[in-house]
């Protein structure tokens, strides 16, 4: 990236309420067919549109060819039963009911690749694409087949890494994978959860990310962070090890939150999404109170690897509240651009 400090969004945008029932999660589309994909193409060059608008620079689908981050792709797989379901706790915080791994998994076709090179036909701006990670997606199952989180992690890393070579070949510039599960599950993601991540990235030239948050401002992850206490630091016990790793990007949730910022000193000499934007509340936030949370970042990361961006997803809010949040990390970004520039 030739720009300082570019922008970017961790992940969805609402869906107008032609497409899907909005400011809801797993929200059924309002309609099928051809009708369907043609709407989703258009809400696909909305989004679009509505980042570059907002100045936002590295530009995505905000998600909107897909019902939800993580089950849209595992419906593509075989090996997962959606009519045998089971219910589970996910993240250690809320049941769901999910469907069951009952075979070997496999990809048998592109996912999301047609999606992403209708984006990269759109826009000439650098393009990230988001993909569920190996640990969140064994997170959002039920397995009646491998009886090993491990393995099934793994079984799930080589399909992502087959979905994510052609994403490369499709034009993206970043693929993001999202692992909220990394700030839950801290033996499993040193023991096993970065190698399956390492190994989901294996043979990529693009640049690759990692997205982990506090998940999306709805009222299960509310409740829960109320019971973490008055600091976060649930990054510490995952930091030095991603340090050490393969990933390019590190993205992480700050604005609003309770996570101290000097905790991204653990991964000093990587590039560093931070989410300057908060999910969880309507209050657009001010381009000013961007700016502040982006300098204070800058103690502990280099300008040239600050990655202005939001905490979360921002599928639940509505699309006037998004649309200003998108606009405040936008001129937030450009405030601090500005400074730096005449420093």
């Amino acid at each position: 990236m030739n720009t300082l400090l570019p922008s970017s969004t961790a992940g969805s945008l609402p869906k107008p309420s032609w497409l899907a029932e909005p400011e809801k999660l797993w929200s059924p589309w309002t309609m099928d067919g051809e009708d369907l994909a043609e709407a989703k193409r258009d809400a696909l060059r909305i989004a679009l549109l509505e980042q570059q608008a907002a100045g936002i620079d590295i530009v995505s689908d905000g998600e909107q060819t897909r019902q939800h981050f993580v089950t849209t792709f595992i419906e593509h797989l075989s090996g997962v039963d959606f009519e045998r379901r089971e219910t589970v706790t996910i993240r250690n915080r809320y049941e769901a009911s999910v469907p069951s791994v009952v075979g070997t998994v496999a990809r048998e076709r592109p996912v999301f690749v047609e999606d992403a090179r209708f984006l990269r036909q759109q826009t000439s701006a650098p393009i990230k694409w988001a993909l569920p990670g190996p640990m969140t997606m064994i997170d959002t199952l039920y397995d009646a087949h491998y009886k090993s989180r491990e393995k099934l992690a793994f079984e799930f890393a080589a399909i992502l890494n087959q979905e994510a070579r052609e994403l490369e070949a499709a034009g993206v510039d970043i693929i993001q994978f999202d692992e909220p599960a990394f700030n839950v599950f801290f033996d499993e993601v040193n023991d096993w959860g970065i190698a399956a991540l390492e190994r989901a990235i294996e043979g990529l030239r693009c640049e690759t990310a990692v997205h982990i948050c506090y998940g999306y401002g709805i009222k299960a992850n509310t409740d829960w962070k109320k019971t973490l206490g008055p600091q976060w630091r649930q990054y510490e016990q995952t930091f030095p090890r991603l340090q050490a790793s393969n990933i390019a990007i590190i993205s992480l949730e700050c604005h609003n939150s309770y996570v101290p910022m000097d905790l991204i000193e653990l991964i000093r000499g990587k590039k560093v999404m931070v989410g300057a934007i908060d999910v969880a509340s309507n209050t657009i936030e001010t381009p000013e109170e961007v700016a502040a949370t982006l300098r204070k970042a800058l103690e502990f990361v280099d300008a040239d690897k600050l990655y202005p961006s939001t905490n979360c997803g921002m599928a639940p809010l509505s699309r006037r509240v998004a649309r200003g949040k998108l606009n405040a990390l936008g001129a937030g970004a450009q405030i601090v651009r500005r400074e730096l520039a005449g420093a």
